[in-house]
């Protein structure tokens, strides 16, 4: 009976061990992007974006700017010399804009 019982144990900690080490793989590959709003403008859009990739924004410019999402998944606000992140959550395509220059636009493909 007690080998029955460890031996369960050990079957389930195996199936525990390879759901985790799976998962690790695609923690291991997130990444930091930027983009930087300069110029009255937002820096190209990183390409090979995942979920859980982080995107650090920059403003590098005179005035206060936002990187907004249409979708609403995102809103960071900075002042002239600040940064701030986004980590992207789900797949597909973000559009953003700053709430403040509307025609700073920008398009972040995101992919699982």
């Amino acid at each position: 009976m007690e080998t029955a019982v460890l031996t369960r144990r050990a079957a389930l900690l195996a199936i525990a061990a390879s759901t985790a080490a799976a998962a690790l793989p695609a923690a291991a590959r997130a990444r930091t992007h930027t983009i930087v709003m300069e110029k009255m403008r937002f820096g190209p859009s990183p390409t090979g974006l995942r979920v859980g990739d982080t995107i650090v924004w920059v403003n590098r410019d005179l005035f206060r700017h936002t990187a907004t999402a249409r979708n609403r998944s995102f809103d960071v606000d900075l002042a002239p010399g600040e940064s701030g992140r986004t980590i992207l959550r789900t797949p597909g395509t973000v559009d953003y804009i700053c709430r403040f220059h509307p025609g700073m636009t920008g398009r972040l493909i995101v992919v699982t």
